[in-house]
């Protein structure tokens, strides 16, 4: 879990950053729903430093009642290895079944983006991003894959999930096949 800030009131809302440990109140929730917009989305914001200064966002989820599967696909995510410095790049895609809450796709943009100076391994990453999603959003259930291009000769895929899928509900594959090389 990140040091990020826990929150960050914003008038008649809640802002939770990437690295809040705790779960929303029923109170965090009631003034989360009257949230109109995020406070990144529709300003002028500057990448984030670091995975720690991002502020993830979330806003209400329009359809709480129903279960449906929302993805993200980041295939141009890119990290430092935290040894030689070198550039790392994924592609990583972001399954979740939302419950009340959405990530607000603006701040998950600026997240991801602030990996890209950012030293860490590969697991690491991956993980990370899975955990700060989860503990933000408190889905039904999130998976998270990172299919890693190789540096040194060697693709490392990593996969971390939040439990078993909702019952009945469409999953994708996703749509990533395994690294072949030129064989």
């Amino acid at each position: 879990m990140s040091n990020a800030a826990v929150a960050a009131p914003f008038g008649d809302r809640t802002c939770y950053s990437a690295g809040n440990a705790r779960r929303p109140d029923k109170r965090d929730m009631t003034m989360a729903r009257t949230t109109r917009r995020a406070p990144q989305l529709g300003r002028q914001v500057a990448l984030p430093a670091s995975p720690g200064e991002a502020a993830l966002e979330r806003v209400p989820n329009p359809h709480p009642d129903c279960v449906y599967v929302a993805r993200f696909t980041a295939p141009e995510f890119t990290s430092l290895c935290p040894v030689t410095g070198q550039p790392d790049f994924a592609h990583l895609v972001i399954d979740y079944a939302p419950a009340d809450w959405l990530v607000e796709s603006k701040s998950l943009k600026l997240y991801l983006g602030a990996f890209r100076n950012h030293g860490a391994f590969h697991e690491d990453c991956t993980v990370r991003v899975g955990k700060d999603l989860a503990a933000l959003l408190a889905p039904r259930w999130l998976r998270i894959g990172g299919y890693w291009y190789p540096r040194g000769g060697m693709p490392i895929d990593v996969f971390w999930q939040t439990g078993a899928p909702p019952k009945d509900v469409f999953l994708p594959d996703q749509g990533v096949p395994p690294y072949r090389g030129r064989g």
